[in-house]
């Protein structure tokens, strides 16, 4: 059970919310990116929270690191193959409170036409009534994935040992997601 308060049915603000990730890169930093929502959409019930519903659907074709010549490689084949793939997906199939603030949502992500179920940890960090009157709610929380688990094989052997890119990668959400009237 959940607070009530949360009842409702919500649209993720793209302007402001991030799903982001972070990579490893030749094992000493980190280049992180975001991939902009298509849609996103949420259905939380305090009463019945096995009736909750989360979906997300997001672009590839938009993904951005701040590097253009990086992002056209991550839209290729070797990485997100955005031509075959253009969108991740994500379908909650389990929402639950754990205690607080603290909620896991269980559902299928699906990158690259591989589906794999994931569960995230996510924290409840609040709500508030905006400046056009609207509620707001807001969320934040980050899992890490194995990219090969969805056929992301791509890499490097380094002179010095080690790989370019790391397997693990962290998939990080913040999000703001707003109360239908």
């Amino acid at each position: 059970m959940y607070p009530s308060e949360l009842t409702g049915t919500y649209t993720i603000d793209p302007a402001h919310s991030r799903f982001g990730f972070m990579a490893r890169h030749a094992m000493v930093t980190k280049v992180r990116g975001s991939i902009p929502v298509k849609e996103a959409t949420a259905s939380l019930d305090a009463g019945d929270p096995a009736a909750s519903t989360v979906h997300v659907v997001l672009d590839v074709a938009g993904i951005q690191t701040g590097n253009q010549l990086r992002d056209d490689h991550l839209r290729t084949g070797d990485f997100l193959d955005a031509a075959a793939h253009p969108y991740i997906t994500f379908d909650a199939t389990d929402v639950k409170h754990i205690d607080g603030d603290s909620f896991e949502v269980t559902g299928e992500l699906v990158i690259r036409g591989v589906t794999r179920q994931v569960t995230i940890p996510l924290d409840y960090t609040g709500t508030a009534i905006d400046a056009q009157g609207l509620t707001r709610v807001g969320f934040e929380g980050s899992i890490v994935i194995n990219r090969k688990d969805f056929g992301i094989t791509y890499n490097a052997v380094l002179e010095t040992g080690g790989v370019m890119i790391s397997e693990k990668i962290t998939l990080e959400f913040d999000l703001s997601a707003v109360k239908a009237a």
